[in-house]
């Protein structure tokens, strides 16, 4: 994956699967009957030049439907797209299980950066907050692709040594803040429910209050490492 894609990965949306409207749910991987029919709310998330993908399916474990993602050496993901004003304080909850971590796993580096298991929430970009330099290239990259480009991102991540709780930029854009929900292969094989505060995340994060929403994605991938992962992801949700 070459820097450029990498950047545009970590943004948190591909530039094929943004949309000016859409709506504020995270559609239930428990309801799908198709994973990314037109109706389910869900669409790929898939990267130029990129052509071993990760494998995802909608399976049952115990008594609910779940999405199980395969990751051989290759990279892709999942994304639901949303218009949400995050307001006060909004919480994302989910619940996630891994078979294991990646031994070359490192959320510092380049070469390192893959997770089995990492959820994206990408923000709209706000234009009156960035330079001049930056606007230019995302006006011509707009006008390339035909799309409009997301801000910052928070990456919730299943890290491998990272300390839990550590808030560290992602390797390729400090536009993407890399948090440490889990870290290590302790829990592997268990299932673990997660909850965070997207308001106080993006403010420490970021240093300022968060602006609309406009997408949350799940991803496991190891296209840098050449590992091998299994991730199983319930239902993503989003309250006050």
């Amino acid at each position: 994956m070459t820097r450029t894609q990498r950047a545009v990965l970590c943004l948190g949306l591909s530039l094929s699967a943004l949309a000016l409207a859409a709506p504020a749910v995270i559609p239930p991987f428990s309801e799908l009957t198709e994973l990314t029919g037109k109706d389910s709310g869900w669409e790929p998330l898939e990267f130029p030049n990129i052509s071993k993908h990760t494998r995802y399916a909608l399976v049952t474990e115990g008594d609910q439907q779940v999405v199980r993602a395969e990751a051989n050496g290759g990279a892709s993901g999942l994304i639901a797209r949303l218009s949400l004003a995050p307001g006060d304080t909004l919480t994302l909850s989910w619940r996630w299980k891994v078979s294991n971590v990646f031994e070359k796993g490192d959320a510092r580096t380049k070469s390192g950066d893959d997770y089995p298991a990492r959820v994206y929430v990408a923000f709209e970009f706000e234009p009156d907050k960035a330079g001049f330099f930056e606007r230019a290239k995302r006006k011509a990259a707009e006008v390339l692709f035909g799309e409009t480009l997301p801000g910052k991102a928070l990456n919730y991540v299943w890290a491998n040594t990272l300390p839990k709780g550590t808030f560290v930029p992602n390797a390729y854009t400090e536009d993407t803040m890399m948090v440490a929900v889990e870290s290590g292969g302790d829990q592997a094989g268990q299932w673990r429910t997660e909850s965070r505060d997207l308001v106080a995340d993006y403010r420490k994060a970021f240093g300022e209050a968060p602006p609309n929403i406009v997408g949350v994605a799940i991803m496991t991938d190891s296209d840098n490492t050449g590992e091998t992962a299994t991730a199983w992801y319930g239902d993503l949700s989003l309250g006050q």
